[in-house]
């Protein structure tokens, strides 16, 4: 005997291993992004996290980045299955129009991250005082 207790323990351990190793590789977050008259909206899969913790930064009026810690705590007992990442997520969103930065929102519920970027108004552009 090699002296050890639970060979499928053993088992049950590397394919945790082996998951854990795989949701490093996909850490990526899904995403729905909508395009709307005055404004694009993205909706983002974030389930566990803190609020406070996602962090939100648009470049450039076309790009926003979302990062999110990996999800607090862990629960109690044996995983028979386990799908849900648990690492640490970062996305880059192209978004189909340029925003403005002044009129933004973001929210966090139910594990969706929903951030509102108004688009700029077309109006008749910018006024400029001639000296």
């Amino acid at each position: 005997m090699t002296g050890r207790n639970d060979p499928f323990g053993d088992i049950e351990e590397l394919f945790d291993q082996f998951a854990d190793f795989g949701a490093t590789l996909s850490a990526d977050i899904p995403v729905d992004v909508l395009d709307r008259e005055e404004a694009v909206v993205v909706l983002a899969d974030l389930p566990g996290r803190e609020s406070g913790e996602i962090q939100v930064r648009l470049e450039d009026q076309r790009t926003l980045h979302i990062e999110a810690p990996a999800p607090a705590g862990t629960d109690e007992g044996q995983y028979v299955v386990r799908e849900r990442p648990r690492a640490e997520v970062s996305r880059a969103v192209r978004l189909p129009a340029p925003v403005s930065e002044s009129d933004t929102e973001a929210s966090y519920d139910q594990g969706v991250l929903r951030v509102e970027l108004g688009k700029p108004s077309a109006g008749d552009g910018t006024e400029i005082a001639v000296n």
